[in-house]
């Protein structure tokens, strides 16, 4: 297929996405709280045949909580591009406006964040405690970082080869690090100190340049932090990350316990586990192959907790 084509398909079903939504649109039961979705690296907002069909089963599931599912940019083409060359902590602000000028979120929302997409909303958890988020559900988020490139099914194999050699030379050299997403959230642990010091959004969110307090206080204020791991994850590298845990520092095969990690004890984990806040969820298959039976089963009930 050339790329025009497949460049003109894509615009279509994003097109296409937007008003099959538009037609589903109407979830406004105010017995249930508001529900908002982060999407993932190359997927955008509304595609019927992903996010699209998550709105979908969440407003029948819940009979009728309203859902809002992200779309960065204002546009589908931008929203494509964010997943891979808007900066982190632009996408965050402006979220964090979104949701504030959205009057139905205004007493609260739960949050579901899809790969990359889970540990951002986790940043808004952290920055934007208005309008208060409830419950963060983080599906395949990389909330210790990755080590390896994920899959790019949307991007030729040229470009992602490009992307992976700039990520394993030059990940924390300013250019890349504003204008490549996922080096934001590289974690080298082999060299930590560089990670440290080069990341620009995930070691600032995990509390790994200084204390900050703010960022703490508001990650408490969750109810719950459910974060669930593909257990047969090969995209995902390691795939422990999902559940907040890394390489053990000076190496990349022996995964430190949670409770070990420096970021457990920067965002003071330990008491959110303490409380019950910490819910760790598996489910057999690959990155973000979830069925609809087991969110039903396992994720549904999240949302309708008053």
């Amino acid at each position: 297929m050339g790329w025009k084509l497949w460049l003109f398909l894509l615009l279509l079903a994003l097109a296409l996405g937007r008003i099959w939504w538009r037609s589903q649109e109407g979830g406004e039961n105010p017995d249930v709280l508001p529900v908002v979705l982060w999407h993932g690296m190359g997927d955008t907002c509304c595609l019927p045949f992903s996010l699209g069909s998550i709105m979908k089963l969440i407003v029948e599931q819940t009979q009728g909580a309203y859902v809002r599912s992200l779309e960065i940019g204002g546009n589908p083409v931008m929203d494509w591009q964010s997943g891979f060359f808007i900066h982190p902590d632009q996408q965050v602000q402006y979220v964090c406006q979104q949701l504030l000028q959205d009057e139905r979120l205004a007493k609260g929302y739960n949050a579901i964040g899809f790969s990359q997409g889970g540990q951002f909303l986790r940043a808004v958890a952290q920055r934007c405690p208005h309008p208060p988020m409830r419950t963060l559900i983080t599906l395949g988020g990389q909330h210790q970082g990755v080590f390896g490139l994920p899959m790019c099914p949307t991007l030729s194999r040229s470009t992602c080869d490009y992307l992976s050699r700039l990520l394993n030379g030059a990940a924390y050299s300013e250019e890349v690090q504003q204008n490549l997403v996922q080096a934001t959230y590289w974690h080298d642990p082999i060299m930590e100190n560089h990670y440290r010091l080069g990341s620009t959004f995930l070691a600032d969110i995990n509390n790994e340049l200084y204390l900050n307090t703010f960022y703490v206080e508001n990650l408490h204020k969750l109810k719950k932090f459910v974060m669930v791991m593909f257990l047969n994850d090969t995209i995902v590298q390691p795939k422990e990350s999902q559940w907040f845990q890394f390489y053990t520092s000076g190496q990349d095969r022996i995964i430190q316990p949670l409770n070990e990690s420096k970021a457990y004890q920067d965002l003071k984990l330990e008491r959110m586990e303490r409380e019950g806040k910490l819910v760790f969820l598996g489910v057999e298959g690959d990155h973000l192959a979830i069925s609809k039976a087991w969110f039903i089963k396992n994720l549904v009930p999240l949302l309708l907790e008053k």
